[in-house]
C-alpha cells in the first residue's frame, strides 16, 4: 500500500471518521491545516512517481527481456535477478495509479483500488525479501564455497517460493478484506478501511508490520551476509578484484539503507505519534507528513537502482543484453551461451568474478 494513500487518511480532515475510514488523525483535537502539504504532494508524488515509473519499467524490463532470452544459460544469480525485476516491475506498474490518486482524486472504482493495493504490496515486500536472499546467497557463494551448489540450488529454485512469494502474497489479504473506495465530501479516497472502533489498532498494526516484515527482518539478513562477505575478502591477498568485489558490497549496503531507513523512520515516528508515545502537535505532524513524501520517493528509486546493482554491472549481462538488442527478431535472436568454468556456480553481485578470487 502507498504511505501516500495512508498519510493521505492520516493527516486529512476529520470529515471521514464518522465513517470509519481509518483517520488515525481524529483522534487529535488540534486543528492542524494540511494545505501546504496537499499542494506540495500534487506536484511532487505525481513527478516523482512518474520518473520512477519510467527508469523503473526501462531497467526491469530490460532484465526481464535478457534474462528471458538466455534461459538455457540461466545461473542461480540470474535467477534471482529475474525475481527482483518482475518484483521490481510489477511495483512500477502501480506507481500511475497512485500518481493519478496524489495529483487529483481516485477515478479506479473499489475493485481497482483492492486490486492496485494487492499488487502494490506483494511485489514491495516481494522485492526486499529477494535481496536478503540475493545476499544470502552471496554469503554461500563466498563463505561456503567449496559446498554451497547444492544449498544455493535449493534456495533459488524452491525456498524462494516459500520465503519471499508465498509471504508477501499471504500480506495482501489485508487489502483483499479493506481496501476500498469511498466518497467523500473532498472526493473519493482509495484505502484500508477498517472497522471505527479500531481503526487505530489496525492502523499501527501494519505500519509496524511495514518496518519489520519490508525492512528490519530483510536489512538484518543484509547487514550479517555482506558484513561477513566484508570479513571474509578482507583477509589474505589484496588484489584489483579484491577490492572490487568490497567496493560493491559496501555499495550494495549502502545504497539498501540509505534508500528505506529514511522512509520507516518518517513511518515509526508517525506511529508514535499516533500511539502518543511521540506528543502530538501540528508542526510535528506537518513535518512528519512531509519527510514520509520525500522519503518515500527516496525508498522507491530504490527499484530504479536494483537493475544497474545487480544486472547491468555485470560482464555477462552486458554480453547477453547486446546479443539481445543487436540480433534479429524471433526465433533467430541468440543469447551468448554462458562459459562454464570451475568457479561458475559462485558467480556474485556484478557477475564479474570479483567475488571468486577469495
Amino acid at each position: 500500500m502507498s504511505y501516500y494513500e495512508v498519510s493521505h487518511i492520516i493527516f486529512e480532515d476529520d470529515n471521514s471518521s464518522e465513517s470509519g475510514s481509518g483517520d488515525i488523525g481524529s483522534d487529535f483535537d488540534e486543528p492542524c491545516d494540511p494545505d501546504f502539504s496537499q499542494d506540495f504532494k500534487r506536484v511532487f508524488l505525481p513527478t516523482v512517481y512518474g520518473i520512477i515509473f519510467i527508469l523503473g519499467l526501462i531497467g526491469n524490463g530490460l532484465v526481464v527481456l535478457v534474462m528471458g532470452c538466455q534461459r538455457k544459460s540461466r545461473t542461480m544469480t540470474d535467477k534471482y535477478r529475474l525475481h527482483l525485476s518482475v518484483a521490481d516491475l510489477l511495483f512500477v506498474l502501480s506507481l500511475p495509479f497512485w500518481a493519478v490518486y496524489a495529483a487529483s482524486d481516485w477515478y479506479f472504482g473499489s475493485f481497482m483500488c483492492a486490486a492496485v493495493h494487492m499488487i502494490y504490496t506483494v511485489n514491495l515486500y516481494s522485492s526486499v525479501l529477494i535481496l536478503a536472499f540475493i545476499s544470502l546467497d552471496r554469503y554461500l557463494a563466498v563463505v561456503r564455497a567449496t559446498n554451497s551448489h547444492a544449498p544455493r540450488k535449493l534456495l533459488a529454485e524452491r525456498v524462494i517460493y516459500v520465503g519471499v512469494w508465498l509471504p508477501a502474497a499471504l500480506l495482501t489479504v489485508p487489502d483483499l478484506v479493506f481496501a476500498k473506495a469511498e466518497h467523500g465530501e473532498s472526493g473519493t479516497i482509495c484505502t484500508r478501511i477498517y472497522p471505527l472502533e479500531s481503526n487505530t489498532t489496525w492502523m499501527v498494526v501494519f505500519h509496524l508490520q511495514h518496518i519489520l516484515v519490508g525492512f528490519v527482518l530483510p536489512g538484518l539478513v543484509i547487514l550479517i551476509c555482506y558484513c561477513i562477505i566484508i570479513s571474509k575478502l578482507s583477509r589474505g591477498s589484496k588484489g584489483t578484484q579484491k577490492r572490487k568485489a568490497l567496493k560493491t558490497t559496501v555499495v550494495l549496503i549502502l545504497c539498501f539503507f540509505g534508500c528505506w531507513m529514511p522512509y520507516c523512520g518518517g513511518i515509526l515516528v508517525n506511529t508514535l505519534m499516533n500511539l502518543d508515545v511521540v506528543p502530538y502537535s501540528c508542526e510535528l505532524r506537518q513535518r512528519v507528513e512531509k519527510w514520509i513524501f520525500i522519503t518515500e520517493a527516496l525508498a522507491y528509486f530504490h527499484c530504479c537502482l536494483n537493475p544497474i546493482l545487480y544486472a547491468f554491472l555485470g560482464v555477462k549481462f552486458k554480453k547477453s543484453a547486446r546479443s539481445a538488442l543487436s540480433a534479429s527478431r524471433g526465433s533467430s535472436l541468440k543469447i551468448l551461451p554462458k562459459k562454464r568454468g570451475g568457479m561458475s556456480s559462485v558467480s556474485t553481485e556484478s557477475e564479474s568474478s570479483s567475488f571468486h578470487s577469495s
